[in-house]
């Protein structure tokens, strides 16, 4: 049976373990596409940390070593979390299976987000939640809520083109205050894309929605708790 990062069973069977190596195989390339580009968005993030110690940020982009030195050499402590590839063993490769499931919903946030409340003081998504189909999100969104303090700031990234049928996802390190390295890992069919007005009603029940446009079009969205 193919189990979960942190080993539990899946529940209704086993997803297919072949697309699921294919699919981290592919994220994790060697010769992937990297560019840095500056990111008003993270240097929002970084100017409501500034001047703290000793918080405690999430990443949801999976563990890499730029990002957990930056973060640490700043005096904080970061978790890290690969979302893609939890939601990758709990639905299938490109969230296929039925992410509306409650027990399979439930398994995910056990295994993506299974912290204490208001644990972390400030997250950075990036680009995954636009791979969540709407039970799922609102799940997701609901979980982020609660660990984290209120006031911090959450991070993401959103394809401002609205009519494409796969978008590209990312590893995202973090080189200055403004600065990202971003590798375009592969391709992937989003569950759902959005606009302004969607992110703002997705948001809606957070203080505060603040919008970058980027040249490469991708929306950088502050989320103030």
């Amino acid at each position: 049976m193919l189990r979960g990062p942190r080993g539990e069973p899946l529940p209704g069977g086993a997803t297919p373990a072949e697309a699921s190596r294919a699919f981290f195989a592919s994220r994790h390339s060697a010769n992937a596409e990297t560019l840095t580009r500056q990111s008003r968005g993270l240097e929002e993030f970084f100017a409501y940390i500034r001047g703290q110690a000793g918080l405690t940020i999430l990443d949801l982009g999976g563990a890499t070593q730029q990002n957990v030195s930056f973060i640490t050499n700043l005096g904080h402590r970061i978790y890290s979390e690969d979302f893609l590839q939890i939601l990758n063993e709990a639905f299938g490769s490109d969230g296929a299976m039925d992410q509306s499931n409650p027990g399979r919903i439930e398994y995910f946030l056990r295994q993506a987000l299974d912290y204490p409340e208001t644990h972390f003081d400030g997250v950075l998504i990036w680009d995954v939640l636009e791979h969540l189909a709407p039970a799922l999100l609102t799940a997701v969104v609901e979980r982020m809520r609660t660990i984290v303090r209120p006031k911090s700031y959450m991070l993401a990234f959103f394809h401002s083109d609205t009519k494409v049928e796969a978008v590209p996802y990312y590893t995202f390190r973090i080189q200055e205050l403004n600065l990202l390295q971003v590798s375009q890992q592969g391709s992937r069919h989003p569950a759902q894309l959005f606009n302004n007005r969607s992110l703002e009603k997705l948001f809606g029940s957070f203080e505060s929605v603040k919008f970058f446009l980027t040249r490469d079009r991708l929306r950088e969205v502050i989320v103030k708790v």
